[in-house]
């Protein structure tokens, strides 16, 4: 969306009542959902298809159909709900979205890892295994980011490494974010409902275990088959140089968003106004606090560390441009959902109970993966969550098993698309801006298919 886009809808904000009419989604039609499914059709198909056209002018396109959307909204409902609609999304979701991303995104791309790491079978997958651990505290974002660099240059000699980044988004940038708020946008929305903060940890951790260990092993076997058949040279260091860490102070500023987030969680004054949307006051200040350790963080890394680590601003702004068109396309799709049993995506909402009208864990296990996998994860759990009742305290208790299908489904099938969590399309595009290849939305979606789909299904036998 280009700057004066976004000044004009500004203006006709300006003009709004303190609170727009909303329109619900049991008037809404599926076929409001057809701009979203082009959306992912071009981002899916264009980049094989028409290559040179999609890299050079994917923001006009994405931003057409944001306009195939918004334009027909205004007419069937009035261009000032329109113009209400698109900035309770951006101002709800899409800015504090942006800003924690853009934070995390220029910290960890100022944190250089230094030494003779050696991509081979045992240290990548000791690499994996360390950003699996560490994504529940730092969050998945913020682990891929500190540490997708390093394992590129720990494989820059590897033939056959395609797979090393499809399973680091697979565990870092998705399972690995399971077993606290602090992990993934999910979980975090829970923690804000009211589920306490320790409570993933106690009730997913068996599910966070076998996904790890099995996905660990079978990469350990994956990549130790790919090196037998390449045969790599290991590059030869005369003076082995140890393992150590420059850019200590963005380490301090990445502790510093994680501190802001979790004090969003429990610090909430209370709502403002802003050009007639409220928002919580902590969001706002989040936003601001995020923008400012992104431009500290620039500030305090040596130029000649962001260089020697590769950063660049490509990735940071692919994922700015064509997740503003996906937040606002999708919204009519979350809305029907909402809407439950009123809506038009009722025969699907009405498989989550029974004949008694009780919850089917796997049931909502598989539909809030499942939709999880091409909505974003975040307002697809809000959405199941307060179809399962909303009460935190009945379903942290009696319907434990139902908000454990739900936390899982989430999370762990993000990573069954690129656009199922906000990381897994940065880790692709700073891979490609690396010069590494990487699987088209269709290949990552087969390599899902094949090494996570039976696992999930493992996952539904043991668990629900």
């Amino acid at each position: 969306m280009k700057a004066t886009s976004f000044a004009l809808m500004l203006v006709f904000a300006l003009t709004l009542p303190a609170e727009a009419a909303a329109v619900s989604g049991a008037e809404l039609s599926l076929a409001w959902g057809l701009p979203f499914a082009g959306l992912l059709l071009c981002i899916a198909l264009m980049p094989l298809l028409a290559g040179a056209v999609w890299h050079h002018h994917y923001g006009k396109i994405a931003a057409g159909w944001v306009l195939l959307l918004a334009l027909p909204f205004a007419v069937a409902y009035g261009p000032m709900v329109a113009v209400a609609e698109v900035w309770h999304i951006v101002l709800q979701e899409y800015i504090p979205f942006i800003a924690l991303l853009l934070a995390l995104y220029v910290t960890g791309g100022g944190v250089l890892l230094k030494g003779a790491l050696i991509g081979t079978p045992a240290t990548n997958t000791a690499l994996l295994a360390f950003g699996t651990v560490i994504a529940s505290v730092m969050g998945t974002t913020g682990a891929s980011m500190l540490l997708i660099r390093p394992v590129l240059r720990a494989n820059a000699f590897r033939k056959q490494k395609t797979h090393t980044f499809v399973f680091f988004i697979f565990l870092v940038s998705n399972i690995g974010g399971s077993l606290t708020p602090l992990g993934d946008p999910p979980l975090y929305l829970g923690f804000l409902k009211g589920v306490s903060f320790f409570w993933t940890t106690t009730h997913m951790f068996g599910e966070f275990l076998v996904c790890a260990i099995l996905l660990l092993g079978v990469y350990y076997v994956l990549d130790s088959w790919a090196w037998s058949r390449e045969k790599p040279e290991a590059p030869v260091i005369e003076k082995p140089e140890k393992l150590a860490i420059e850019g200590y102070a963005n380490l301090w500023l990445i502790g510093a968003v994680v501190l802001m987030v979790l004090a969003q969680g429990y610090w909430q004054p209370g709502d403002v106004a802003v050009f007639g949307e409220k928002i919580g006051f902590e969001r706002l200040v989040g936003v601001a606090v995020f923008v400012a350790i992104a431009a500290i963080s620039i500030w305090v890394t040596p130029r000649k560390l962001r260089e020697d680590n590769g950063f660049a601003w490509g990735a940071i702004l692919e994922v700015a441009k064509l997740f503003a068109a996906i937040f606002v396309t999708m919204a009519p799709v979350l809305a029907i959902l909402r809407a439950g049993t009123a809506g038009a995506a009722a025969p699907l909402v009405a498989l989550t109970s029974g004949g008694g009208g009780e919850p089917i864990p796997w049931v909502y296990f598989w539909l809030t993966g499942g939709l999880s996998s091409f909505l974003d994860n975040a307002p697809t759990y809000l959405v199941f969550f307060n179809l399962a009742g909303g009460d935190p305290g009945y379903l942290m208790t009696q319907g434990a098993l139902t908000l454990a299908a739900i936390s899982c489904g989430a999370v762990f099938m993000g990573a069954n698309s690129y656009i199922g969590n906000a990381p897994n399309f940065m880790v692709k595009a700073i891979v490609e801006e690396q010069g590494e290849r990487m699987p088209s939305f269709f290949g990552y979606c087969a390599w899902a298919l094949v090494f996570l789909i039976p696992l999930f299904i493992l996952v539904t036998f043991i668990f629900f």
